[in-house]
């Protein structure tokens, strides 16, 4: 589960005899991992407040509610428990002068389950050579790196000519086997790695079959899931191309 803590200042608090807060972000973030992110706010004076009445927006400089404790920083944290996430915000050197308000998250469909439909779609597409079911598993910005093939290109439009390009040379379904993906998400960003089989008939009589290692980098735009970045690895075994080809010559 993750928690959201809103580090609390007070300005009418004696602040100078409070710890440093690099201590806990270490033990949180690099130690124990729990830590995912965060960050500090600038200064209430420096916010604005926006609302918006009988269509007319309303700019007000300052915070919204002139109040002595603000929030100064957040940090985002993933616990099992929310006593978990209550100890390490008791840790933190500014609930000794101010507040920590822990929040949980709302808990929104599992991410790692939508990246791994993702990922069945690609494989679909793939076997029935659907070219734009394929590109729609790609953001527009995408960059594809495959040092066999020698394909290095960005954006979808790259790709899609690499792709059709690749689909001429095999004939009848592809097999695309995903082996051990794991994937690590952090809220819009996530990566992956796999290995990948690919195996198809190809149109001048050879077989296609290699074992290729793949890491991908995901990014959640709006409520969908989409490739950004996609490193393909040099194969993990010899490609039977290559040993067709060599049974050829």
């Amino acid at each position: 589960m993750k928690y959201m803590l809103l580090v609390c200042g007070d300005d009418t608090a004696d602040a100078s005899g409070m710890a440093p807060v690099e201590p806990w972000v270490e033990e949180l973030s690099a130690e124990r991992g729990v830590r995912l992110h965060g960050h500090r706010l600038r200064l209430p004076a420096d916010a604005v407040t926006v609302r918006v009445r009988d269509g007319e927006v309303l700019r007000t400089d300052g915070p919204f509610a002139e109040t002595k404790e603000y929030v100064a920083g957040y940090d985002i944290l993933e616990c099992a428990t929310l006593e978990e996430a209550v100890e390490a915000a008791a840790k933190h050197p500014v609930a000794s002068v101010g507040a920590m308000e822990v929040r949980a998250f709302w808990e929104d469909e599992d991410a790692e389950g939508q990246i791994r439909r993702l990922d069945a779609d690609l494989t679909a597409a793939v076997r029935d050579h659907d070219v734009d079911r394929a590109m729609a598993c790609y953001a527009p910005d995408v960059e594809v790196f495959h040092p066999v093939s020698g394909m290095e290109g960005r954006g979808v439009g790259a790709l899609r000519k690499a792709v059709e390009l690749w689909f001429s040379t095999v004939a009848g379904p592809v097999g695309r086997e995903v082996l051990d993906l794991r994937i690590q998400v952090d809220e819009s960003i996530a990566f992956g790695h796999a290995l990948v089989r690919t195996r198809a008939a190809l149109a001048d009589g050879g077989k296609l079959d290699t074992t290729e290692r793949v890491t991908t980098g995901y990014r959640l735009a709006g409520d969908r899931w989409r490739i950004v970045h996609q490193h393909t690895s040099l194969p993990c075994e010899a490609s039977a191309v290559t040993r067709n080809e060599e049974d050829r010559s």
